[in-house]
């Protein structure tokens, strides 16, 4: 099980840091723990915070009046993310909720803030992560309304490596069929279903609770 420690040595931000810049961090970040199903955060909560996953999985959600959800993104371990309403001093616009039982880093916003003051590094980092997750928003919407199940669940696997919002360090995931399910809007059933025509396409190898992939262009690209 991952550690604050280890999330930070897997951070690519950190690794331009100078020493008490990191002493810092380390010491300001406080480390939560969240049971699977739990709120980490609200939506409409002000965003206090820069929020990473240390280890466990979760998804930024959101349900309107009438009942229909829909999920932005799913974040493994070593995702940070929150750092649009952090900037804007906003209230969150989605729901932050623990697909299974997760360990989360929640840097105070007067951290961030001096981190942009004193980091060039850190501004470039946040250049570059804001404008990959604009990608995957706008990839998210271009997938749900275009592409057929089997696609969805596809891209939404490849998403989660995404190596320059994610530390992908291995070719493979813990991740259940239910909990995959919540991220490509599918039924545990027909993510069943969209894996074994996956893996039967080689582009994945389906074990229990684990999903390797075995070709991620194939899988990004894949339904177009």
């Amino acid at each position: 099980m991952r550690v604050l420690e280890d999330m930070l040595a897997l951070s690519r931000w950190t690794h331009e840091l100078p020493p008490d810049h990191l002493d810092r961090v380390r010491a300001d970040i406080v480390v939560r723990e969240f049971a699977s199903g739990a709120y980490v955060c609200r939506k409409g909560d002000l965003a206090s915070a820069w929020i990473g996953v240390i280890d466990g999985l979760i998804k930024l959600h959101s349900l309107s009046r009438s009942g229909k959800s829909v999920t932005f993104a799913g974040i493994p371990a070593g995702g940070w993310f929150g750092e649009g309403s952090v900037l804007k001093g906003e209230p969150l616009k989605y729901d932050v909720i623990a697909l299974r039982a997760s360990r989360i880093a929640l840097m105070p916003e007067s951290t961030f803030r001096w981190l942009l003051d004193t980091s060039i590094a850190f501004n470039q980092f946040l250049l570059k992560q804001l404008n990959e997750r604009l990608g995957q928003f706008i990839g998210m919407v271009e997938h749900d309304r275009l592409l057929e199940p089997d696609a969805r669940v596809a891209r939404a696997l490849a998403a989660l490596f995404n190596r320059h919002l994610y530390p992908v360090t291995e070719a493979h995931i813990q991740i259940s069929q239910e909990e995959l399910g919540y991220l490509a809007g599918a039924s545990r059933q027909r993510v069943n279903r969209a894996l074994q025509v996956l893996g039967s396409a080689g582009l994945v190898k389906v074990d229990y609770g684990l999903i390797t992939v075995l070709d991620l262009n194939g899988l990004q690209s894949y339904g177009t």
